[in-house]
């Protein structure tokens, strides 16, 4: 088995004006295949490639050191990806704010979703270089938020990810340039609402 690029569930174009399609088809057709091509070369012909990405990220200190930092940053780009192109939507579809159980941990755990807005927009402007903002369920299944840097996945904190944004140049600089602030406020209106509920529940009901 060989790891392989998922099927975005929209065109690249479907996220403007907030995301471009020119952005979107390179984000996906270069970078994200090189994070899974450079993957499958790192694995190849022994038992990981045989793996979901996910579960050898959950068990990162199984992996040979001889692969381990390859593992980390292309099998990290691969999971962290296949999760952004999850949560995102076409603005029409989405909906200002989440409903029900999420809405309510949210409210329980940050005062507000408008105080939850501010402190994942916070984390995401200020982290240094290259990385991600996240939304995580921790070990006590209680919501965190976190950023990590370059491919490093929650995951391999035993930390599971249910929103995230991708704060890489790339990720934005064709439309955005140096004004990554301006491309988080953009993020916040094509989030599938609906895809982080479903995960929140599904760590919820293991």
């Amino acid at each position: 088995m060989s790891f392989t690029l998922p099927k975005l569930p929209y065109e690249y174009d479907s996220l403007e004006p907030f995301i471009d399609a020119r952005t979107m088809q390179i984000h996906y057709e270069k970078h994200h295949q090189t994070y899974v091509d450079k993957l499958n070369a790192a694995v190849k012909g022994i038992k990981f490639e045989n793996m979901e990405i996910n579960e050898i990220l959950k068990n990162i200190d199984d992996v040979p050191s001889s692969i381990k930092t390859a593992v980390i940053n292309h099998g990290g780009g691969h999971s962290n990806h296949s999760l952004f192109w999850q949560i995102l939507i076409p603005a029409a579809e989405t909906q200002e704010k989440p409903e029900g159980i999420i809405l309510e941990a949210i409210e329980n755990h940050f005062e507000s979703f408008e105080k939850f807005k501010e402190q994942f927009t916070n984390a995401a402007i200020n982290r240094f270089g290259s990385g991600w903002a996240w939304l995580v369920v921790n070990q006590d299944l209680e919501l965190e938020i976190i950023s990590t840097a370059n491919q490093d996945s929650p995951l391999m904190d035993n930390k599971t990810p249910i929103l995230c944004l991708d704060i890489w140049e790339h990720a934005y600089y064709l439309k955005y340039q140096n004004k990554r602030a301006d491309y988080i406020s953009a993020w916040w209106n094509i989030i599938s609402w609906k895809k982080v509920s479903e995960l929140f529940d599904e760590v919820n009901n293991k």
